[in-house]
């Protein structure tokens, strides 16, 4: 049936032509844009996590400019640190140079005095854009990464970077409330310490000996033996052949006075009538032990004080202080004087350490220790000011100082440079994420050119045609004419 209304000819043609046309809109879309998804409405579900996924390259870029800072922060500082170190050691060679005595050492204090003022100017020039690592005790961030969780979740991650404090300021002992976590075995420092070997009835023609740390000493009896005959044989034996070891005769014993500062002496005994008073098998060293409670952790400003003979010596803890950074920088300071009569070692037994000070004159010396919170810690450096080499006593005493002043900032320079070799890996790290993501992110909106040109040819032919095809569908209602005529 023919109709001059209703052309469905034409409607079919017109339908179709529309579509011709919105496909050749969208192809010219994607070839303008370069984008096959280029709004929410082409695929929502796909275009939202692609806008989540440049959300993050533009952060990553902000990172990226965060770990460059955070570098060139950083490698100002190591380069500090590694020239302290040289200075440090220029000071440790004026320092041995002061051990000989014909040298001019008023002059050799001089030279000191003016690196040490160098390492100063070194330490106050370390900054980069106002921060500078090598003074305090905070730890600056780095921001490394921005993290995302499975449920959408943002967090961002930072490096640490802890400051190594090179300065010579002079800590401040707090003045809060007293601490507990340090104690010490006993307020006298004494001299030696003795054990009583009895000698009691004796036999005849008996082999007597004392066994001190392995070593035998002995002495055989004859046939008419006296107690007295068998003690001074064995104090004739013992000699000077032990050390830290005098003896002293006296009524049916003798004594063993034993000035160790290290380790206790083992002592054992054999024969008929001889024994150690109290059945004691060593005798301790004369070292008295500051022992520091493990499971109570340091705070920043606590504040140790070791007083030896009515001298003071103070370390306040820094923030990222162990009881054995204490336990040494105590060590150092009481080495450092050698006025104090006192040697101070560090000792440690299953990764506790311990603190030991033993006497080093004729006469006791009196002992304490005090605990305060809330101090202020000094720079690292803090005793390289108390060098002196204007003497003898005072140089070995310093050549003893500079060692842990040199280790300090070989620590600092070593730390800073991991941590800048941290950052280095971080940062090319965020550059390849960030050209991961954003090839994900291409593979998931970008066009397909070649295919885009292609589809793009195909639909200009097929709008030529459906154009023509809607030309003759309109062209059809001509023929009803021919009926009337």
């Amino acid at each position: 049936m023919s109709s001059i209304l209703t052309n469905n000819s034409a409607m079919v043609a017109l339908q179709t032509l529309k579509g011709i046309n919105a496909n050749l809109t969208q192809t010219q879309a994607e070839i303008s844009t370069g984008k096959s998804i280029a709004s929410a409405k082409d695929n929502s579900a796909v275009w939202a996590i692609s806008k989540v996924m440049e959300a993050d390259v533009n952060g990553f870029k902000a990172i990226s400019d965060s770990l460059s800072l955070g570098e060139s922060t950083v490698a100002v500082a190591r380069q500090a640190s590694e020239t302290i170190t040289d200075l440090l050691t220029d000071i440790k060679g004026k320092i041995v140079a002061a051990q000989e005595d014909n040298v001019d050492r008023t002059k050799i204090q001089t030279d000191i005095s003016a690196l040490r003022d160098q390492i100063t100017s070194v330490v106050n020039a370390a900054q980069f854009n106002g921060l500078n690592l090598t003074k305090g005790t905070e730890v600056v961030d780095v921001l490394s990464s921005l993290d995302r969780g499975p449920d959408g979740t943002v967090t961002a991650s930072s490096i640490n970077v802890e400051r190594q404090n090179l300065t010579q300021d002079a800590g401040v002992f707090g003045a809060g409330s007293d601490l507990t976590t340090a104690t010490l075995s006993n307020t006298t420092l004494g001299t030696q310490n003795s054990l009583n070997i009895n000698v009691g009835t004796v036999a005849n023609s008996t082999a007597y000996t004392v066994t001190l740390n392995g070593n035998d000493y002995a002495f055989t009896s004859d046939a008419d033996a006296t107690a007295d005959e068998v003690r001074d044989g064995l104090i004739a034996a013992i000699g000077t052949n032990e050390p830290d070891v005098t003896v002293a005769s006296g009524t049916g014993l003798f004594t063993l006075n034993y000035s160790g500062a290290s380790d206790d002496l083992s002592v054992a005994v054999s024969g008929t009538g001889l024994t150690a008073a109290g059945g004691a098998t060593s005798i301790a060293s004369i070292a008295e032990t500051v022992t520091f409670d493990e499971a109570t952790p340091i705070t920043e400003g606590d504040s140790f004080r070791v007083t030896v003979g009515g001298t003071n010596f103070d370390y306040v803890a820094g923030a990222s202080d162990s009881y054995q950074d204490v336990a040494n920088a105590l060590a150092g300071r009481i080495g450092a004087d050698d006025t104090a009569g006192v040697t101070a070692t560090v000792a440690e037994s299953g990764g506790n350490y311990t603190l030991q000070l033993a006497n080093t004159t004729a006469s006791d010396i009196t002992a304490a220790i005090a605990q305060k919170a809330d101090g202020t810690a000094g720079g690292g450096l803090e005793t390289l000011s108390a060098i002196d080499v204007s003497n003898a006593t005072s140089a070995e005493a310093a050549l003893a100082n500079i060692e842990g002043l040199i280790q300090t900032s070989i620590d600092a320079a070593a730390a800073f440079g991991s941590a800048q070799g941290r950052i280095e890996t971080q940062s090319d790290f965020i550059g390849k994420l960030s050209d991961a993501l954003k090839s994900g992110i291409g593979a998931m909106v970008d066009a397909d050119m070649e295919a885009a040109s292609a589809r793009l040819q195909a639909l200009q032919v097929q709008q030529q045609l459906g154009t023509q095809a809607l030309s003759i569908a309109n062209q059809s209602p001509q023929n009803i004419l021919s009926l009337f005529r």
